[in-house]
């Protein structure tokens, strides 16, 4: 019902959705960006929807509790409590989130690489070890608010962290998000 709705303001407030997935590349990481407000809710989960995969995205899991958990479990949140994942002795998240393509036939695991709504000079770069242990690739996601344009950009394989890392910031120099001013690149790969 969530992605219906936002797949319906999406469109109806003129946005435009691009992408030249491959239809056989059915789990990968997906990564949104720029990711500067709350208001990058609505084209996520619109493209979360027409790209017509098992997408989903990890959260934090008071959000996956009631009552929360009938917006949010349906919209695609996965919780993850990090202090029960701590005891139970798990290396690290990204060992956690890679099983999850193990767990699931066909996943689209959404990430904001920048890991907060505020300018960061330093983005995480968990996403990359995930795709790696999963053995899947990295799509790289965009919402253009200017030009009103969300969708799929290219797809990375892992292979050298640097050289990939620098191709995920030359792709998202031109984009451009709800707050310019909260939207940074990685200074460490430019």
């Amino acid at each position: 019902m969530m992605r219906s709705i936002c797949t319906f303001l999406f469109k109806a407030s003129g946005w435009t959705f691009k992408s030249d997935l491959p239809k056989d590349l059915r789990s990968f990481i997906f990564l949104g960006a720029p990711h500067t407000s709350n208001h990058d809710f609505v084209p996520a989960m619109a493209v979360a929807t027409l790209m017509n995969r098992n997408t989903r995205f990890i959260i934090k899991d008071d959000w996956v509790k009631f009552p929360m958990s009938l917006i949010m479990k349906p919209a695609g949140a996965i919780g993850l409590d990090r202090k029960k994942l701590a005891e139970a002795g798990h290396a690290s998240n990204t060992d956690v989130m890679a099983q999850l393509f193990k767990d699931y036939k066909e996943l689209v695991l959404m990430i904001a690489p920048e890991g907060t709504r505020k300018a960061t000079d330093a983005w995480k770069t968990g996403f990359y070890y995930i795709a790696q242990k999963a053995k899947v690739p990295i799509v790289l996601g965009y919402a253009d608010f200017p030009k009103k344009i969300a969708g799929t950009g290219p797809v990375i394989y892992p292979t050298d962290f640097e050289k990939d890392m620098k191709q995920i910031m030359d792709f998202y120099r031109n984009i451009t998000g709800k707050v310019p001013a909260n939207f940074k690149l990685d200074s460490r790969y430019q």
